[in-house]
């Protein structure tokens, strides 16, 4: 049974860090702010991050229109 649990913890912190790392790449990079595997998470976590993300978005491409969950309430300026 300890066996089972260890596995499944196992695979439970290899997805978080697999998915933390996807986000940050997609929050962090130069190329696109239009990533749909980036908006999907960025825009299902919590306030905090979910602004921290839109933030460091906005400030590499705040010229463009902001992706799903960084858009105001007209969804065409940046929150």
């Amino acid at each position: 049974m300890s066996r089972i649990i260890l596995v499944v913890l196992v695979v439970l912190i290899a997805a978080t860090g697999f998915i933390v790392q996807r986000w940050y790449s997609y929050v962090s990079n130069t190329s696109s702010a239009y990533d749909e595997v980036g908006i999907e998470i960025n825009s299902r976590l919590p306030g905090p991050l979910n602004k921290w993300g839109c933030d460091k978005l906005h400030a590499t491409f705040g010229e463009v229109p902001p992706p799903y969950g960084c858009a105001s309430a007209d969804g065409t300026s940046w929150r």
